[in-house]
């Protein structure tokens, strides 16, 4: 079975995230700073007329904040949470994540997706749901449902 991603870079390496998460991709615009936020909060941006929550992809991941080029993108990511008991709403967040750029829609078979590698990486091992074989590359699956946990989306929505 085929299952389609979005591919983008950061520090060189080819990363990925579901396509059924991705609401968009903007050009990059100035986030407008919010006091008392995390490193990797960058501020707000618009998008389709709602505030949303910019984060550096490259900073939540731990690595060196880069500086914006023409090729910055932000991906307008939407996660959800599992409901709470006795909740009939779904908890879905929308945030704009940073990347250097932004390459192209993928297809990949199953077969040519491996589990996360259980050591060697500088990403948490649950950040990452599959390690995509493409050519003669390698693409990182982000798991973007447990980088932003609820917990986190929630206070930044909270300051936002």
């Amino acid at each position: 079975m085929n299952r389609q991603f979005l591919t983008f870079t950061l520090n060189n390496s080819l990363y990925a995230v579901e396509v059924t998460k991705v609401q968009e991709v903007l050009n990059y615009v100035e986030p407008v700073k919010l006091p008392c936020t995390s490193s990797f909060v960058e501020g707000i941006i618009n998008s389709r007329g709602e505030g949303i929550s910019a984060i550096n992809l490259r900073k939540r991941l731990g690595m060196e904040k880069s500086e914006v080029t023409k090729n910055t993108r932000i991906i307008v990511l939407e996660i959800s949470h599992p409901k709470k008991e006795n909740d009939e709403s779904e908890n879905i967040q929308i945030f704009g994540a940073v990347a250097d750029s932004v390459e192209e829609v993928i297809e990949l078979d199953e077969s040519l997706i491996d589990p996360a590698p259980k050591f060697g990486n500088s990403i948490p091992e649950e950040y990452i749901s599959g390690i995509g074989k493409k050519d003669d590359g390698f693409i990182i699956i982000l798991n973007v449902d447990k980088i932003f946990t609820e917990k986190m989306m929630q206070g930044i929505a909270a300051i936002a």
